[in-house]
């Protein structure tokens, strides 16, 4: 019964969203990319509840940080998904762009030689810095990158969301059982893929930041499976505010799927550590945790309880 009322509501989300982004592309994309960091910093993200979820996070993982030192990265995670959002809207500037950066870091030597020998890669990253700007630099030295994406709510949205992952370049997979297949398809003929890892999914609870966070491992799984490389990437936002340090990380050995993404984990790790402004505070990675175990009592509390 809702569903009726909810298409109108997302058809005026997406228009309103449409129009911001559209009219942000008119002004050059050296003001542009400031411009929407600094509107959801200052207007959306505060309305929409983002700056209050990234200070939650940060005080669940950083309880110690004064609270002037956690607003000041909360906003400037506020500031990087403006950027990112634009940036990715904004394709032909950023493959530009990408032409412009010199992916480096032993992954990249991985990356030449299994795409030599016919073997497919898995690139993993999360959403820090702007994953894409990595993506694009790779495209721009003419590698097809495949990806899976989440779906979005609003069918609306989805649609051009959609179109602007592709037009980077390389095949787009939804998740779920058809977008799954031709992922596998994708990975089985020896492509590259990107995944991204840092939601919230179906899988392990792995720690991450210090706190325990359900993980999915079938990227480590598909590796093992298909015996395909993967590497994690990163690009790092530099001070300039535009341009990207693309790094390739020597792929992760293979072992057991678990180990495999808890090695994942701790490089994302220290990336966000490094960088914390860059990372996306604003998603809900430790929704739903678990109570730790608690300790053992051992006998001597149990003669405490019957004293």
């Amino acid at each position: 019964m809702t569903e009726p009322r909810m298409q109108p509501l997302g058809f005026a989300q997406n228009l309103a969203v449409r129009g911001l982004i559209g009219g942000a592309k008119l002004l050059p994309f050296r003001w542009r990319v400031p411009f929407l960091g600094w509107l959801m910093r200052r207007i959306v993200g505060p309305l929409a509840g983002y700056r209050a979820r990234a200070r939650e996070n940060l005080a669940l993982i950083w309880p110690d940080l004064p609270e002037r030192e956690r607003r000041r990265i909360a906003d400037a995670s506020l500031d990087n998904a403006g950027r990112t959002l634009i940036e990715n809207y904004s394709t032909a500037d950023l493959l530009a762009r990408g032409a412009q950066t010199e992916p480096a870091g032993p992954g990249l030597q991985a990356l030449v030689a299994a795409q030599a020998a016919g073997r497919p890669v898995i690139l993993m990253t999360g959403h820090f810095g702007n994953y894409e700007a990595g993506r694009a630099a790779l495209v721009a030295r003419g590698y097809s990158i495949g990806g899976l994406y989440r779906p979005m709510k609003n069918r609306h949205f989805n649609t051009h969301y959609v179109r602007t992952m592709e037009a980077f370049g390389g095949p787009v997979f939804p998740q779920g059982r058809a977008g799954t297949s031709g992922f596998v398809r994708h990975l089985k003929a020896g492509g590259i893929l990107v995944l991204l890892f840092d939601q919230q999914a179906p899988g392990e609870w792995i720690d991450f930041l210090g706190q325990p966070a359900q993980t999915a491992i079938s990227a480590a799984q598909l590796a093992l499976r298909y015996d395909a490389e993967l590497i994690p990437f990163y690009a790092t936002r530099q001070p300039d505010g535009l341009t990207f340090q693309v790094d390739l990380e020597a792929p992760v050995p293979h072992s057991d799927a678990l180990q495999m993404t808890e090695a994942l984990t701790r490089s994302l790790e220290a990336r966000v550590e490094a960088h914390p402004g860059q990372w996306f505070w604003i998603h809900r990675r430790w929704k739903g945790v678990p109570p730790r175990p608690q300790p053992d009592a051992g006998p001597a509390a149990e003669d405490r309880g019957r004293a």
